[in-house]
């Protein structure tokens, strides 16, 4: 049976509405605090950064902030992405510009700048099994690695509820984070609940009585139920463009064959259903495509499960 989505609006993610709020930088400053083994006791003191005007699939930062001359970059994921190097280092790019201009700084000066210093985290509770901890390098998707005068490091930190990693010990907010995702999807995966939204709910009830994220629950219980949903209409559109591209791949595939078989010692009329083939194809996957992009799929997410360039993608659009 084929998922069915729906085109939620987006607001926020529940990782951003819990750790990059300005209604609660106390949970900010305590995951801070337990990533660097710091004893900061004031919120205020840290400032939030994060960058509003970015589309929800294929958002490049959840929760950014300085505090004491660093910059922190932090996602959550749960589907696995491997380039989050080069992602950090364009969304930085977009942070020191705002930085340079809301302190009047000009870099043309012949004075060095004085800039936040870099910190790149993602949480990753997703469904494959991932270290508790590992190191991302731009340097790992480079052609020339050992030649490069850039590199962006982020760390990986697997915040599953089954993770022994010392972070969910010395954060209380993120452990109770974590096991709310994990309820939400077993109530999910065992399917007692056919309704998504009501197995939803059901999460949200179950963990109110047992006192995990209580008071964010009580007080936002329809927004967190519409967040969790949108998420995961984000892995269900993720999953189905994947799998589609490959069957279609497959048929396309089989077509050809049933076509060059047919045709077979007739090379003239082989070459032309070669051609009306590649004509059928590109015109199909040019209508997918406009209709992923009319429905908020943004470029890189649409070049990346179809296998195309974005440049591609970009062209076809424009063809419009």
């Amino acid at each position: 049976m084929t998922t069915e989505t729906t085109n939620r609006e987006f607001k926020d993610r529940l990782f951003k509405f819990i750790f990059g709020s300005e209604k609660r930088k106390e949970y900010t400053l305590a995951l801070y605090n337990a990533l660097n083994h710091t004893s900061y006791d004031d919120p205020d003191i840290l400032e939030l950064t994060t960058i509003e005007d970015v589309i929800y699939l294929g958002m490049k930062n959840d929760v950014s902030f300085l505090i004491d001359g660093w910059i922190n970059l932090y996602e959550q994921q749960s589907t696995w992405n491997p380039n989050m190097p080069v992602r950090s280092l364009m969304y930085l790019g977009k942070q020191y510009n705002k930085y340079i201009k809301m302190n009047d700084m000009n870099i043309y000066s012949s004075r060095l700048l004085p800039l936040p210093t870099p910190r790149c985290v993602v949480f990753y509770n997703g469904n494959q099994e991932m270290p508790g901890r590992a190191m991302l390098q731009l340097t790992d998707a480079l052609c020339y690695p050992d030649q490069s005068d850039v590199n962006v490091n982020v760390t990986m930190i697997n915040i599953n509820s089954d993770s022994d990693d010392e972070i969910l010990d010395e954060c209380k907010p993120l452990r109770e984070y974590a096991a709310f995702v994990a309820t939400v999807r077993e109530l999910l995966v065992q399917g007692e609940i056919s309704d998504r939204d009501a197995a939803v709910g059901a999460a949200v009830d179950q963990c109110v009585k047992e006192g995990i994220l209580r008071d964010i629950l009580v007080q936002h219980k329809s927004e967190v139920v519409d967040m969790i949903l949108t998420e995961y209409d984000e892995e269900d559109i993720y999953r189905l463009m994947k799998r589609d591209a490959r069957e279609e791949g497959l048929e396309e595939g089989r077509a050809e064959g049933r076509a060059e078989g047919r045709a077979e010692g007739r090379a003239e009329g082989r070459e032309e259903e070669r051609k009306r083939l590649q004509a059928e194809n590109a015109k199909r996957d040019a209508e997918r495509i406009r209709k992923l992009y009319e429905n908020n799929i943004p470029v890189e997410t649409i070049a990346d499960c179809m296998g195309f360039e974005q440049d591609k993608v970009r062209k076809i659009l424009d063809e419009r």
